[in-house]
């Protein structure tokens, strides 16, 4: 949102941003996407597009994938201090026992943690079968333990930095998240996909408008999504490929990197995901308003 209020001025006239492409969160893509603010890709400079995983190949918000392509995913599950928590966690209810009152960390991503307390009360949030009921009622689920205490607050990134600390040992986190502090600051903190479900999110890449090197955006990304290229980017940061990555190219990694499924994940690992749907305009304005009531009460 901050970008996007730097820039949508010039989008709104057709104008070079400066940037001859942009990687957007999904819903803010999206966004851009029915504003008319990208540019039609040439898929005929992207042969390596034959690669991407179907679980990317075919969005709610871009069917044809002509607009807009996958660059990095991720799962968001919950995440705990092993040695105060040696069980784990198994569930998004579990966050909510009052043993972890005021000690439960929450990220302002809406998607990720509204998503995932919609995942926990048995909401498919990827089909189109949900609206105004399923949302509130899991906003009022996010304000109850927000203003019971059971919540010690609601982060961007800084939520990370709570786990760290110690001022929370337990938090709807990200999974990339969890692996860089785990490596910053000893294996301390376990993750899981919760049973009833996790998110799975993803940014995308986009050219805008008023980009006058597309051609060099397309090429570029079609060195992104060269297997052999794509296999050391998820390695080296932590994120899954919209590659469907083959065992060739995974075989030229350690074992212990390859084997991890937050990063290399297998398609059972998919079907325990859901991506948050493509909201409305509409519900993007009410869903947006109602969720920041919630953040002002934190």
């Amino acid at each position: 949102n901050v970008y996007y209020s730097k820039v949508k001025n010039q989008l709104k006239m057709g104008q070079d941003i400066g940037a001859d492409a942009s990687v957007l969160s999904d819903w803010m893509a999206a966004r851009w996407i029915r504003l008319g603010y990208v540019q039609d890709l040439n898929l005929d400079r992207i042969p390596n597009l034959s690669d991407i995983r179907s679980r990317f190949a075919l969005p709610d918000n871009d069917p044809r994938r002509s607009l807009s392509l996958p660059w990095r995913s991720g799962f968001t599950g919950i995440a705990w201090n092993k040695e105060e928590l040696p069980e784990g966690l198994t569930s998004v209810s579990d966050l909510w026992d009052p043993s972890l009152s005021g000690k439960v960390g929450v990220m302002s991503a809406m998607r990720d943690t509204l998503g995932l307390i919609m995942l926990d009360a048995g909401v498919d949030i990827e089909g189109a079968d949900w609206g105004d009921s399923e949302f509130t009622s899991a906003v009022n689920t996010l304000r109850a333990q927000v203003t019971g205490g059971q919540v010690r607050g609601i982060k961007g990134n800084q939520y990370k930095e709570d786990l760290k600390s110690g001022k929370t040992i337990a938090a709807i986190a990200r999974a990339g998240d969890i692996m860089q502090i785990n490596a910053e600051a000893g294996d301390k903190w376990g993750f899981a996909i919760p049973a009833k479900g996790g998110v799975l999110w993803s940014d995308v890449v986009v050219i805008p408008i008023g980009s006058t090197h597309r051609s060099n955006a397309e090429d570029f990304i079609n060195f992104y999504y060269d297997p052999m290229n794509a296999v050391q980017v998820a390695a080296a940061t932590n994120f899954i490929s919209p590659v469907d990555i083959r065992q060739l190219e995974i075989d030229v990694l350690d074992e212990a990197v390859s084997s991890n499924r937050m990063v290399f994940p297998t398609p059972v690992t998919f079907e325990t995901s859901r991506t948050f749907r493509t909201l409305s305009q509409g519900e993007e304005q009410r869903y947006g308003a109602q969720y920041q009531t919630v953040l002002l009460a934190a």
